[in-house]
This record gives structure tokens, C-alpha cells and sequence, in this order.
């Protein structure tokens, strides 16, 4: 009775397996990411204009981490927001976000607001972008002889959401340089 040794099914240069055919790479369209906007509404207090977005992370909040928020008035950029997608039990897949704007001296009239939303990347690259507009007709409840022809952003709030300001932005790099700085150095002892 003599046992049969089986080879070893170890890759080598000259053993790589065949690649893989047009139809193995499909990818499922459910499993795509996705951003979408699914809801924009607006709130006109005195000298206040508040825009709530919801909107939805397919096919989970699991796979999403950074989203940026652009927000436009009458085509100008007025406020551009890092939204930290809560990982974890309080995850969910639906959030929502606003803006509350001074329109101290706005003119009564129609203005056309955009949101514009993507995955934020290091290199810069706008991942899953998608953009939305609504046409708001701002009354104001009070008038000022004051023209200010863009309205400036006084506060930001987030259902489920983590804002990363700036200079948060600022300490969280100084704090990665430092721990790389400590991790070569450790290296090199």
C-alpha cells in the first residue's frame, strides 16, 4: 500500500492562472455605491434661511466614510462641509444635513440654491458625485436698507453626522506626521 503524495498547488511565474474573463468582473449593480439626495427643503425665518438635505448612502452608510457637502447660491460657492459618516450601532443609511443662512439684506426674489455631494478621497478624485438644485422664493420677513448680494453660513447641524472644521482638519494631520515621525524613529533604533 504505497500513499500518493499530492503536488503542491503553489502559484509560480510559470503557474499563474488563467485570467479572468469579461463576464467574471461584472459588477452587480446593487452593490454599486451610490449617493442620493432625496429630499431639499427650505425654512425662511427673520434674516434666516435654513435648506435641510436629506439624502441616502447605497447600498450601506457601512462603506461609506467622508462625504463633501458643496453648497452653491445663484451658482457661487458659499460653504463647502466634511461629513464623517458615523460607523457603528448609530449608523444608519438615511442622514440629513442643514445649513442656516444669513440673508441679512437679501432682496426679495428667486434664487436658485445647489447642493452638490461626493465621497471624499486623499487624492482629491470626487467619487459617487451627485448634485442637486431647488429654486427658492425668498420673502424676507424684515427689511434692511443693507445689500449683501451673497448670504454667509452661521451654523451647521447633522442628524448622525461628525463636522470636521478645518482647523480639526489641521490636528488630526499634525497628529498623523507625528505618530509616522515616532514610527521611523522606532524603526531605526
Amino acid at each position: 500500500m504505497s500513499k500518493q503524495v499530492k503536488s503542491i498547488k503553489q502559484l509560480t511565474f510559470d503557474n499563474l492562472p488563467s485570467p479572468s474573463t469579461p463576464q467574471d468582473t461584472k459588477i452587480n449593480p446593487a452593490t454599486q455605491k451610490r449617493i442620493y439626495i432625496t429630499q431639499m427643503e427650505t425654512t425662511t425665518k427673520i434674516d434666516e434661511l435654513t435648506l435641510k438635505v436629506s439624502f441616502k448612502l447605497e447600498p450601506s452608510w457601512k462603506t461609506f466614510s467622508k462625504i463633501k457637502a458643496n453648497l452653491f447660491f445663484e451658482n457661487t460657492h458659499i460653504s463647502t462641509v466634511l461629513i464623517q459618516v458615523l460607523q457603528g450601532p448609530l449608523g444608519t443609511n438615511e442622514l440629513d444635513y442643514s445649513w442656516a443662512m444669513d440673508t441679512n439684506g437679501i432682496a426679495e426674489g428667486t434664487y436658485p440654491l445647489k447642493v452638490e455631494m461626493y465621497e471624499d478621497w486623499s487624492s482629491d478624485e470626487r467619487l459617487y458625485q451627485t448634485t442637486r438644485e431647488v429654486t427658492v422664493n425668498y420673502v424676507p420677513q424684515t427689511r434692511q436698507s443693507r445689500l449683501i448680494k451673497i448670504p454667509f453660513v452661521k451654523s451647521t447641524t447633522g442628524t448622525d453626522l461628525s463636522i470636521i472644521s478645518d482647523h480639526e482638519k489641521q490636528l488630526y494631520l499634525d497628529m498623523e506626521k507625528t505618530i509616522k515621525k515616532e514610527q521611523l524613529n522606532k524603526r531605526n533604533e
